[in-house]
């Protein structure tokens, strides 16, 4: 029987995952996974390019602050535009 022990196991083993994912016990981002970025400066005659960033982070109002996962392509938008931009604690 130790092919319907692994089996059953197996079941087990996944019940209890799916049971913690509808719980909410499985977060995947963590506080520190996460960045706060601030849309401190306004975007009037900046080239396209820059306007279309701040827009891509999901900026609709001055001075908004949005949390945004903290990945290397995250950080790459905040460092091509610092004069608009700004990572805050």
């Amino acid at each position: 029987m130790g092919i319907l022990d692994t089996v059953t196991n197996a079941v087990s083993a996944v019940a209890g995952t799916v049971a913690n994912v509808f719980a909410g016990d499985d977060k995947k981002e963590t506080a520190t996974g996460t960045i706060r970025i601030q849309y401190y400066r306004s975007m009037i005659s900046t080239p396209k390019t820059h306007k279309q960033i701040v827009k891509s982070v999901g900026f609709t109002k001055l001075n908004q602050i949005v949390e945004r996962p903290d990945t290397p392509s995250m950080r790459g938008y905040v460092n091509k535009v610092p004069h608009l931009l700004r990572i805050v604690d």
